[in-house]
Order: C-alpha cells, then structure tokens, then sequence
C-alpha cells in the first residue's frame, strides 16, 4: 500500500493507495470516531459493500447506509436534505463521520452534507472510481448542482483520510475509466511533463487495465494534486490551474443535461479548447495542441463536441464559478507542467475555437 499525504497542517491527511484495503477503513474508524453514516449507490454497494461493513462490523462501529440514485443529477439540495434527515434519525453527532463510498458524485454530496451538518463533522473519502480517486476525493472541495450550473453550492472541507481501493477498478465500465483518464492527462499537462511523457509511452497498459501502470497514475495524480492543494487549500491563486480544461467541460455537461458525456470526457474536449485557445492567442506551439489530441485520442477519449450550440456553450460559461467580474478566468497552456491563468480572452477567440469543436473539428 502507497501513502500520500496532503500537508495542511491541522487538516492534514493521508492518502491510502493500495488493492484490497477497504478492510483497514474500520480500524481507521474505531481509532477516531463513534458512529458513520455510510453513503453509497446500490450498484456499488452490491460490489464491494460487504468487505467494507465486514471491517467496519470487525470494530463494532455503529453504522447506518444510505443509498442515492445513480447519476450527477442526484447530485441536489434535495438529496442533501434526505442525508441530513438520515443523520439526525440516527444520532449523529459531532464525533460521527460520514463514508462517501462511491465515486465523484457521492464524494460530492457526502461532502458537502458533512462539511455543512452540525456545521462540519468527519469525513472519510473512499473513491471507487478512476476519475474519483485521482481528482475529486482529493483537495476538500464539496458541493451540490443548482438548476443553473454545477457545482455552485458547496464548501470546502477537508476528509480525515482517503482509501484508494485499486480493486474496485475492476469492476467499473471501459467507459468509467477513460472518464478517469482525462483528469489523469491534466496534471501531466499542467504540473508534470515526465508524467505526460509516461502517460505516453503507456498509454495501451492503461487501456488494458495493467494495475501496476494504473496504480503508478493514481499515485502519481494524487501526489500533484496534493502538492497543488497544500500550497493553496481554497483556491485563491495556484489552485486555480486545476481548473484546466474545466471551463467549457461545465458548459458541456450542463447544455447535454450531464446525460451525454462523462465528466472526464467533458474535460478532455476542454482541455482541447483551451490548448487551442493557447495556440491562437500565441502562448503555446500547434506541435504542443497536436501532442495533447494525440494523447487524448490513444487513450480514446472524445475531443470534440459535434452537434452542440457555440453561442449557448460560450453564455454558459460566464455563469461558471470560476467567472470573476465578468471575466471567465481561463487555464491556459504554454508548455507542458507550465500553465497561466488568463482572464483577457478575447470573445472572438473563444468563438472561433467553439464554433470549430461543435462543427466536429
């Protein structure tokens, strides 16, 4: 098992990477706390849920399960209020903690449901998707939908520990884990380029599933992302460059009603644009862009988005939460592990790009 640790200092924890390690959750337990609520989906409680309440029943912890509809959309007030309801029926108090068992949208809404009950009670993170256990567990940032955009009521706060089970990537959909993959090739184009390059030159490992070429990404996205979260916990200024590819991803999801892409598949088509907008603006070589697509397509992933309206994707993204002043602050590249923000983008630029995605280019 691989241990990464995200230095904040009260707030510090670890991050806990390894292939069968949903059976040490209970003794984390038991050592820190009296009671969980235990946040899932049926589908994968039905897969791995019985190791993880064996470990936690091992203690006897005193635990209750509460299980969300599948899909982004639960991802809303009113499901906070049905945890919240669950919590107070079954006694949670202040040394309670809540288990986000599940992938980006249970980290979310379990997130955001503790960070905001009693004013903030534990949080334990265990990811069962890539896309999970690379970006969204990591970092303390929670939140809920609003019919109007993603993610703009939220909280940061920070869990008490991260379990990265590796195993239970065996069961996800091909699809789940090209998901995954596009934030994976984000911190390599943002923060490494050593791990762009290896991402690269094992690009058909990871597409079959070789466990220790994932591992290595997993580990290697958490320690970047962790670097990136140390040095700015609420995103004031470096944590900002997480963002990349983020911008038009949102307006996608939203204008597809999250039904027709996978969040990393959004941000893949968004890293796209925001290279090309880098390239037209002068800040980074076509050979850079053409490096990026490259990748992104060995990996299988979508980089366009044919078929969508440019002038509707360019009006959504001024309602995105990143806008400041009016001004969408854009994550752009100049070389590999070297981005800027900039919140000058031309309109005409950011059209002209749009309108080439949408048309399938």
């Amino acid at each position: 098992m691989d241990t990464v640790k995200v230095n904040l200092g009260a707030n510090t924890y670890e991050i806990f990477i390894g292939a069968n390690i949903l059976g040490n959750v209970g003794k984390f337990v038991a050592a820190n706390f009296t009671k969980a609520l235990l946040v899932t989906q049926q589908n994968i409680f039905d897969a791995h849920g019985r190791t993880l309440l064996d470990g936690l029943d091992a203690q006897k912890i005193s635990y209750t399960v509460a299980t969300i509809p599948d899909g982004e959309t639960s991802k809303n007030l009113r499901e906070a209020e049905n945890l919240y309801t669950r919590a107070i029926e079954f006694g949670l108090d202040r040394k309670s903690v809540v288990i986000a068992f599940g992938g980006g949208v249970v980290g979310d809404l379990a997130g955001f449901m503790a960070a905001t009950f009693l004013r903030g009670i534990g949080l334990i993170q265990i990811p069962t998707t890539l896309l999970a256990q690379v970006d969204s567990s990591v970092g303390g940032k929670t939140a809920v939908n609003h019919p109007l955009g993603k993610n703009l009521i939220g909280a940061f706060h920070q869990p008490r520990a991260v379990f990265a089970d590796l195993s239970c990537l065996a069961t996800l959909p091909e699809r789940e884990i090209k998901s995954g993959l596009g934030e994976v090739v984000k911190y390599g184009v943002i923060s490494d380029e050593n791990f762009f390059a290896y991402l690269e030159v094992n690009a058909d490992k990871i597409l079959r599933g070789d466990v220790q070429t994932l591992a290595h990404a997993v580990k290697r996205s958490c320690e970047l992302k962790a670097q990136v979260v140390a040095a700015d916990e609420r995103e004031s200024n470096l944590r900002r460059i997480l963002n990349f590819g983020h911008t038009l991803a949102h307006a996608v999801e939203e204008q597809t009603a999250y039904a027709k892409f996978r969040h990393g598949e959004a941000v893949a088509i968004g890293m796209v644009a925001a290279a090309r907008i880098s390239c037209e603006l002068g800040k980074t070589s076509a050979a850079n862009v053409t490096r990026l697509e490259n990748l992104l397509r060995r990996l299988d992933m979508v980089t366009t988005c044919d078929g969508l309206d440019a002038e509707k994707l360019f009006a959504v993204t001024f309602r995105d939460k990143k806008t400041v002043g009016g001004k969408v602050n854009w994550v752009l590249v100049k070389n590999f592990g070297d981005v800027e923000i900039c919140g000058d983008v031309p309109a005409s630029v950011v059209k002209k790009i749009f309108g080439g995605l949408c048309g399938g280019h």
